[in-house]
């Protein structure tokens, strides 16, 4: 590294301190619930860019003994699991157990520009929870009487390469790793998996790998596999070369392994589910950022067999994101809108559909969506969990906040949400990846079966 860079480097690294000092109270404004980029029409600004984009982080504090989110009347919130490592995804296996996936992002990402350093260092120190113990496995939860007190918790799967998705097909069990799906025999009721596993096919990983988890999912009749792959830059900047075979969900053969293209221009695709009524693939996509605090919109979205949804070459459709070159705008002619904003910068990284009876029965049909949170913007976004109502296989009305109070009024984050589940009892599922915890989500007694909140 030349003098000059390495001045740079140091120039970059000052001025993002700066911004991390802003006091607490100028940075902890929680995003007002009935944002209009909310739904499927939002409105979309003009681009923003600057040498440092908007930054406003929140510091994690962890959850104190006694302490819990915050839900509406008619719903009740208990932590499951306390002490867990960067929990990040959750899988309910056929006979109840929660298979909770812990994970930790791979090292070793090379750093092309100065900015990168300052950059990889804020996306580091955000989403921290922490270090007390071993992650890269999967701890498995059962609770058996349903009571919400797990009576067994073990190590189900150990020495994982930064997991996130979770399969099972019969005897099946496939683990999206962040370089490989790999296959482990499993027996109904064991606790834990010494067998070793077999890799079905190759994912992209390394060594860059900016987007490194991997959401999967199985058809119903357990023929095929689709997996999310994130892309490997926010816009690019490593290249088009690193972008091969990523900002897409890809669709796996079980039986031999090859795979194809499912759909293109997803920058990272993520709680990869089934809609129940009309059965089609659904994901939720965290969009690009630095180009202002209200552009762009993450979203909800139906997935096409063979639609292109813009990355990098445009965003919401046919909006051109200037930053790229060379231009396409064949392929920007060929993007589709998504389905449902979300809205700028929530970092959605969880999606459950609900069919249960256990919450109220305003919640059947519809969509949970796990927000991870903003830093890329004035006011904090996300940081809590959102339903989405659904009728006749669309969203139909303004999503709703189910589990909040991740974010204190200093500007600090007790946790994040990820991953969602629905565990047998009907119960609804939230994997806090920094404040290393599952939460379980349940109906009052008396609110079960109503119309509503």
């Amino acid at each position: 590294m030349t003098g000059r860079t390495s001045d740079f480097a140091k120039i970059l690294a000052a001025a993002a301190l700066v911004l991390l000092a802003v006091p607490p109270s100028l940075h902890a404004q929680q995003a007002p619930t009935d944002d209009p980029q909310v739904g499927p029409n939002p409105p979309l600004p003009e681009p923003r860019q600057s040498l440092f984009p908007t930054m406003h982080l929140a510091d994690v504090i962890g959850w104190k003994e006694g302490e819990t989110p915050k839900v509406p009347q008619g719903l009740k919130v208990a932590a499951l699991a306390t002490g867990l490592q960067h929990p990040r995804s959750l899988y309910v296996l056929p006979n109840g157990d929660v298979l909770v996936v812990e994970s930790k992002a791979p090292g070793g990402e090379p750093v092309k520009r100065p900015k990168d350093i300052v950059m990889g260092w804020i996306e580091s120190w955000v989403t921290s929870g922490g270090d007390s113990g071993p992650s890269n496995r999967i701890t498995l939860l059962r609770d058996a009487d349903g009571d919400g007190v797990p009576e067994t918790r073990s190590v189900f799967l150990d020495h994982l390469n930064s997991p996130f998705g979770v399969a099972l097909v019969g005897s099946d069990l496939y683990v999206a790793n962040t370089d490989a799906i790999v296959r482990y025999p499993y027996t109904d009721g064991e606790t834990s998996i010494t067998a070793a596993g077999t890799v079905l096919t190759p994912l992209p990983g390394g060594p860059i790998d900016h987007h490194w988890t991997k959401s999967l999912v199985a058809t119903p009749d357990g023929s095929k596999l689709y997996v999310g792959v994130g892309s490997n830059s926010n816009i690019t900047e490593n290249g088009l070369q690193a972008e091969k075979n990523r900002a897409a969900i890809l669709e796996v053969d079980r039986a031999s392994g090859r795979w194809r293209i499912f759909a293109s221009g997803l920058r990272n695709p993520n709680g990869l589910s089934w809609e129940p009524v009309t059965g089609a693939l659904w994901a939720v996509v965290n969009e690009r950022d630095e180009l202002g605090p209200d552009l762009v919109p993450d979203y909800l979205t139906s997935v096409r067999d063979g639609a292109f949804y813009g990355w990098p070459y445009s965003y919401w459709g046919q909006h051109v994101d200037p930053r790229v070159k060379p231009q396409r705008p064949d392929l920007v002619k060929s993007a589709i809108l998504p389905d449902y904003s979300l809205g700028s910068h929530v970092a959605p990284l969880g999606l459950a559909f609900y069919t249960a009876d256990a919450l109220p029965a305003h919640y059947r049909g519809g969509a949970f969506v796990g927000e991870h949170g903003s830093w890329n913007r004035d006011h904090f976004n996300g940081y809590k969990v959102v339903f989405v109502p659904f009728a006749n296989g669309m969203p139909s009305g303004k999503a709703e906040d189910v589990v909040t109070g991740f974010l204190t009024g200093q500007g600090e984050a007790h946790g994040r949400p990820v991953g969602l589940a629905v565990d047998r009892t009907g119960a609804l599922l939230v994997a806090d990846d920094v404040g290393n915890t599952v939460w379980r989500v349940t109906g009052s007694p008396q609110q079960v079966g109503a119309a509503g909140d």
